[in-house]
């Protein structure tokens, strides 16, 4: 999916219909994801709806469109910007796509991090945490608001360096095939890689559902961000299920997608960093009475 799909991504971005063919792309990687999470499976019944398909798909759409329509702005940013002239032209486009790359995770994860820390951005971050299950859709399963402000974080340096649509189009399409492998229900393995990237082996205990041992692991294309702010974190030999997952603090957060998109303005959105489950599993307590296993 990342070399595939993303040297693919590269090696059209400059052919006619390059858009196109880039949205293609990314229908493709949404498309792999859910064959190979039904060929192995890290847990089944993450494979089977939890009343939330429909929701998914209707997130799906609105934010991965989202996504590929601020393309569109990026030459109007290029021309304004007083700094395009600092954009490495010269480089191979492999190496201009992997700059963007770097930027965009820095900017992004710490806007993620800042979303655990502050509470009005926590409202609208609450959304992705409310899922039940861990499969592909999640990652696109956010308010739109606040994939904006993380979307502006990540490229705001990049558009105001000149970033050309080219290099755009590409990072668009990275981020899809990203935020899939980080949240896919694909029991695949990486090796010692998963200290560096930020894949769904990691990824997992970011969706721990109590507040302070959820907190970790925030990056979106790597964990290098994790590792120098102390919130990196793995155990290999944890196991996962849905009672994991989700808010302890909110264990009826709103279902319906337009519930969703209202629930950070009620005040009810409202959340809190702290939380104590009334019910607690063994895991439960063996996780909050060990979290340092975990770090």
């Amino acid at each position: 999916m990342m070399l595939g799909i993303g040297g693919t991504a590269i090696a059209l971005a400059r052919t006619p219909a390059a858009p196109l063919w880039l949205l293609l792309l990314v229908l493709v990687g949404i498309g792999l994801s859910f064959v190979v999470e039904r060929i192995i499976p890290y847990a089944g019944d993450w494979n089977t709806s939890h009343n939330d398909a429909g929701r998914d798909a209707v997130h799906g759409v609105i934010n991965e469109g989202g996504l590929l329509l601020t393309v569109l702005v990026v030459p109007i940013a290029a021309a304004l910007s007083p700094l395009q002239s600092f954009w490495p032209d010269s480089w191979p486009l492999p190496a201009q796509v992997l700059l963007a790359v770097l930027v965009t995770d820095m900017g992004i994860t710490l806007v993620h991090y800042a979303s655990h820390k502050i509470g009005v951005l926590w409202r609208f971050h609450a959304v992705h945490h409310s899922v039940r299950r861990f499969y592909g859709f999640n990652g696109l399963m956010k308010h739109p608001l606040h994939g904006g402000v993380e979307l502006l974080a990540g490229t705001l340096p990049l558009l105001l360096l000149g970033m050309p649509a080219v290099v755009a189009e590409v990072l668009a399409v990275l981020i899809a095939v990203q935020l899939l492998l980080q949240h896919s229900n694909a029991d695949y393995r990486v090796g010692p890689l998963r200290y560096v990237l930020a894949l769904n082996e990691g990824h997992r205990f970011h969706h721990l559902k109590w507040a302070g041992i959820g907190d970790v692991n925030f990056g979106l294309f790597t964990l290098i961000w994790d590792h120098l702010l102390g919130t990196f974190s793995f155990d290999p030999q944890r196991r996962f299920t849905s009672d994991d997952l989700g808010m302890a603090a909110k264990p009826n957060y709103p279902d319906a997608y337009l519930a969703q998109l209202a629930e950070p303005f009620r005040p009810s959105g409202a959340c809190t960093f702290t939380d104590k489950p009334e019910i607690r599993t063994e895991a439960t307590r063996a996780a909050l009475a060990e979290p340092d296993s975990r770090h």
